[in-house]
């Protein structure tokens, strides 16, 4: 039996994909029964594109509906990104009866349940494991190796741009601007990197990884978004007075209630605990289950290989389905029962705070500042003062009792009144 393929999109994970069918060809048919063959690749500027590996029968398309008209095609995947033209071709696809196989994160956070839908009127199977943390099976764990368990919460790095970055801050002590010129210089960064450093990114693979552990849509303007662009060199020198790093996180937990909590924010995390040994541009998720106990799924987060690596796993899982004359046994987003969605708690339990502060110095600065605190009932831990030579840029560091984050961030708003501020005070939860 042949199954083919039109890759739909022919950038990095496109090409990466394309090389793995190719080379893994005789092994992928002997762990499936099938022969998985190269139908189109398809890009504006495939002609620009390195396809000097591929069959001269593989057919290069510049337009996408194009592919869609080949009859033979029975999967296809879709790697151009973005949420237009990807958009079209993901349901085009499905209601034409095909298996989809998209590494697509956007879509799926902004409009994962509608393709869903789509897909289970349509198609044999819409999957997405290369939409979230590249080359690592997260998806599929928690989907079908966590399903007879109940997820209370799962923590993750799923940006390797911003890990990439604080890593080498607190490895070098150097500080963002030139840290983020080097990732661009090495590829990990694009010359635009507000999707990365400003959180975004790491926010569309939280929706889908919460979709996942928790059912029901979750809205993406519910979860509230911090980026790394505040973090200095100094604030990993207070972190490790406190036995601390400092890592971008994505979070996600349900309370007793059902309702649950997300975020996307940088964090002091214990030096001890596992996602704190996470370095360089690697990801990793941390899930915590009811029964099951904590399990880690750690690997590189992105790249033409890795993410090569799970785009193939999904069409080998078509090409199966195809070869039993299935439909997908498994909802892509986890949950047969897509009615019932979870309650979305705005604000999570509370939690200790570090704030760090950088001020012209003179007496009564720390008065003024805690009776900002006291108002608001927000109980002070510790002031902490690394020796410092500018007395006109000092920074320090008060960490805070238990309190919610939105109490805090009024606090701080408050405090930025204050004229001896030089800059405003950079406010951080601490990890329980």
């Amino acid at each position: 039996m042949t199954i083919r393929v039109a890759i739909i999109g022919y950038g990095t994970v496109g090409q990466g994909t394309a090389r793995i069918l190719t080379a893994h060809r005789q092994e992928i048919r002997r762990k499936t029964g099938v022969d998985i063959e190269i139908a189109s690749v398809c890009a504006r500027t495939v002609h620009s594109k390195d396809t000097s590996f591929l069959p001269r029968e593989v057919a290069r398309l510049t337009d996408w509906q194009e592919a869609l008209t080949d009859p033979s095609v029975q999967v296809v995947a879709e790697l151009i990104g973005g949420t237009s033209v990807a958009y079209n071709v993901v349901m085009k696809a499905l209601a034409s009866g095909r298996a989809v196989v998209t590494a697509n994160k956007n879509l799926l956070a902004e409009r994962g349940t509608e393709l869903e839908a789509c897909a289970a009127r349509h198609s044999p199977g819409l999957h997405c494991e290369a939409s979230v943390a590249g080359g690592i099976p997260v998806l599929a764990a928690i989907r079908e190796g966590l399903a007879g368990d109940n997820i209370e919460s799962l923590y993750g790095i799923l940006n390797g741009t911003c890990n990439f970055i604080l890593t080498t801050m607190e490895s070098t002590g150097r500080e963002m601007a030139d840290v983020l010129a080097e990732a661009q210089r090495l590829g990990y960064a694009e010359a635009d990197p507000t999707a990365d450093v400003e959180g975004y990114d790491a926010r569309f693979k939280l929706a889908i990884l919460a979709r996942l552990a928790f059912g029901g849509e979750i809205p993406l303007a519910t979860i509230p978004c911090q980026g790394i662009t505040r973090v200095s060199r100094v604030d990993f020198e207070y972190a490790h007075a406190l036995h601390s790093t400092i890592r971008l996180l994505g979070a996600a937990r349900r309370d007793a209630e059902g309702a649950v909590s997300l975020f996307v924010r940088p964090m002091l995390i214990s030096r001890s605990h596992m996602l704190a040994k996470v370095e360089g541009s690697y990801n990793a998720v941390w899930v915590k289950g009811e029964r099951g106990g904590d399990t880690m799924y750690y690997g590189r987060g992105a790249g033409a290989d890795p993410t090569g690596v799970s785009v193939v796993a999904d069409i080998i899982r078509a090409a199966r389905d195809a070869r039993t004359g299935a439909k997908s046994r498994v909802p892509t987003l986890g949950f047969a029962d897509t009615a019932a969605a979870s309650r979305i708690s705005l604000e999570g339990p509370p939690a200790r705070h570090y704030l760090r502060f950088v001020i012209d110095d003179r007496p009564g600065i720390i008065a003024a500042l805690s009776g900002v605190l006291a108002r608001h009932n927000i109980g002070i831990d510790a002031v902490i003062q690394v020796p410092h030579p500018d007395k006109h840029n000092m920074p320090f560091v008060i960490t805070l009792e238990p309190a919610p984050s939105a109490l805090v961030a009024q606090a701080v708003k408050e405090m930025q009144t204050f004229d001896f501020q030089r800059e405003p005070p950079l406010q951080l939860a601490i990890a329980d």
